[in-house]
């Protein structure tokens, strides 16, 4: 992205973060090129920073806590509204939603759901899109993805229920080592005590039922024990919340899982596919 348009582009936190270490760089009595030798960086991408030309990134935002903070921990609260500010629009209101959840109900196609990606299949599925999204686009995304996996290992524990249509294990992206990756990623997934992971097949619909035809489906307990649906394509979403269509849309997961394979099966099928299996 040039500088003009990532000027243009930086949202609220952003042009926040700029502020605030322009003023605490000065107050401490330090240049660009000072406080870029103590955090690792260079003056210039101080300067950058402080005038929105680069976006700042996570790393940056935690020496500047480090360096700058004092210990007030101003930069790494900001750390998360920047990421927010940095997700598609689509999603930035399900974001805070999801990792508040006290469960997760997923069927996933057709790819692999972003809590469940390593960081190479997500930097492929990404840098493979269109419209085409520059390099720094692609790692602000990728750092965002992999920043939501914090919720697997939250107290109380947060149990997650994963359904992959087979479709997506078998649809390639980057290359073959970054799908075997991602399958043994999600072997070490399924095994955590929080998550089940099951896998739709392919011929489901040869019993003359496929509750799953309709595409890509998230229901969530929330932290108030409330049920929502959050549904996207397309680069657009909805979020539900009538409890009318909430209780058909859970209906319609209990359903998919109800054809699914068995834990035990699926684990099996992504094991073979990761060369592990006999």
């Amino acid at each position: 992205m040039a500088r003009a348009e990532n000027k243009e582009a930086a949202g609220p936190a952003a042009r926040m973060v700029a502020a605030l270490a322009k003023k605490m760089r000065l107050r401490k009595g330090l240049t660009q090129e000072q406080l870029g030798a103590q955090m690792g960086y260079t003056g210039a991408a101080i300067s950058a920073m402080e005038t929105l030309s680069q976006p700042v990134s996570d790393d940056m935002l935690v020496q500047l806590e480090r360096v700058l903070g004092d210990g007030t921990g101003i930069f790494e609260a900001m750390r998360e509204l920047v990421r927010l500010e940095r997700l598609p629009e689509q999603f930035r209101e399900y974001a805070p939603i999801e990792q508040k959840a006290l469960g997760l109900q997923l069927y996933a196609t057709p790819n692999v759901h972003g809590l469940f990606q390593t960081e190479a299949y997500a930097r492929a599925q990404m840098a493979g899109g269109y419209p085409t999204p520059t390099e720094d686009r692609v790692q602000e995304l990728v750092t965002a993805r992999i920043a939501r996996k914090a919720i697997f290992d939250k107290e109380p524990m947060r149990l997650i229920e994963l359904i992959l249509d087979e479709s997506v294990l078998l649809r390639k992206f980057g290359s073959e080592a970054i799908m075997r990756e991602q399958y043994r990623h999600l072997i070490e997934c399924a095994q955590r005590k929080n998550v089940t992971l099951q896998v739709l097949p392919l011929d489901v619909g040869l019993s003359g039922e496929n509750a799953g035809a309709r595409g890509e489906l998230n229901v969530v307990e929330t932290d108030e024990h409330t049920r929502l649906v959050y549904l996207e394509v397309q680069d657009e979403s909805v979020l539900i919340s009538d409890p009318a269509k909430v209780s058909t849309y859970a209906q319609r997961y209990a359903k998919i899982r109800a054809q699914a394979l068995d834990p035990r099966y699926s684990l099996g099928l992504i094991e073979r596919l990761a060369g592990e299996g006999t």
